[in-house]
């Protein structure tokens, strides 16, 4: 009975997350060594993003439940994502080539008690991430300085009346990666030698997961001789059996791990953004398939939006569900010490391109 309790409240658990949030994020290493990464980003319900370019010397304040948190103004100029119209980047890259994203966490995210000691230093779930991106070039930089902030239980706009429970991915240029998990309070770190990342439960229990999977490989299984017999497999991808197809984040984890480690290599870094994508386009969830009925409303996940970022050439590139054209927006082209933020409405529709006139 006792066992049967246990699953019922892991299924409980982690059937939610397919629900909440399936985002799946991956790193890709070219031949010429230089790196990128991008994600998918899903939700249970449609979330109003745009893309943003934040300027340096932008004054910030975190939010908190009993009024202002920590001041800070912007050191690096930043592009990526919003949410809900918060002009806090949750997703992007900025000037030096450092990058974040911002992950769902439910069931393990743990934030800090506020009190007056504090609230000085503290930001909400989604200030962190701002603050990480506008502030910081290395990542031993941003080790260093996590003792100097606490993000706070904060309600925020849009993300319902709770705090929403977020964990953390940043990439350095070199494409060096830090997970940054809140857990009772505290910002426990991990270095992320796949540069994979999905949601709950924590990255460590993702990377002890891996070890079910050891017996996958690229190559094709060999036919089998039995009693006289030989069983030969039925065709391409023989030795990936078993690898696990869902949208449950540790299952996501498994295939992105396995897609991002076999891809053959990019020759560079432009080459290999579209190998993202292609890669990503693995993880999109079509509407309808991933569902949730609470009190006769139907939730269902699907992938909003694809962004794959560009940490040598500063661009940050992305698709969204209704319009697939992969767009991009190049950081190089602004004006860094702009006094506002530039935005623009992640929003269109599908397109498909006639070349009926093009056959010869």
């Amino acid at each position: 009975m006792a066992c049967r309790i246990v699953c019922a409240l892991f299924f409980f658990l982690f059937a939610k997350t397919l629900f909440l949030d399936a985002c799946t994020g991956i790193k890709l290493v070219a031949k010429d060594g230089s790196v990128v990464h991008g994600r998918t980003s899903e939700f249970g319900m449609p979330i109003p993003y745009s893309i943003a370019v934040i300027p340096r010397g932008y004054k910030f304040s975190g939010t908190t439940p009993q009024g202002p948190g920590l001041s800070y103004t912007t050191k690096y100029a930043s592009v990526g994502t919003l949410a809900f119209g918060v002009p806090a980047i949750m997703d992007g890259i900025n000037e030096k080539g450092l990058a974040v994203g911002t992950f769902y966490f439910p069931g393990f995210a743990g934030y800090a008690a506020l009190s007056s000691d504090n609230q000085a230093k503290a930001l909400s779930p989604v200030d962190f991430s701002n603050w990480v991106l506008t502030q910081f070039e290395t990542l031993d930089e941003l080790k260093t300085s996590l003792s100097q902030v606490v993000i706070a239980p904060a309600v925020c706009k849009g993300w319902g009346s709770k705090p929403p429970p977020f964990h953390y991915v940043v990439y350095d240029k070199a494409g060096h990666s830090l997970v940054i998990e809140p857990i009772n309070g505290q910002l426990i770190t991990y270095d992320n030698p796949t540069g994979v990342i999905t949601n709950s439960p924590d990255f460590l229990w993702h990377l002890t997961n891996l070890r079910n999977y050891i017996n996958l490989k690229t190559e094709n299984a060999s036919p089998l001789q039995y009693n006289g017999m030989v069983f030969a497999p039925f065709g391409q991808g023989s030795g990936m059996v078993g690898l696990p197809g869902d949208f449950t984040p540790p299952s996501r984890f498994i295939r992105a791990t396995i897609f991002a480690t076999s891809a053959l290599p990019s020759p560079d870094a432009k080459k290999a953004v579209f190998q993202a994508f292609h890669i990503l386009n693995q993880f999109d969830i079509p509407m309808g398939v991933a569902r949730e009925k609470t009190e006769n409303v139907v939730y269902y996940d699907f992938t909003s939006s694809t962004c794959v970022r560009d940490p040598q050439a500063l661009i940050y590139y992305y698709k969204t569900y209704d319009d697939q054209t992969i767009k991009f927006v190049d950081l190089k082209k602004f004006d860094l010490n702009a006094k506002t933020i530039k935005q623009l409405e992640l929003s269109g529709f599908e397109k498909a391109a006639d070349v009926s006139a093009r056959l010869r």
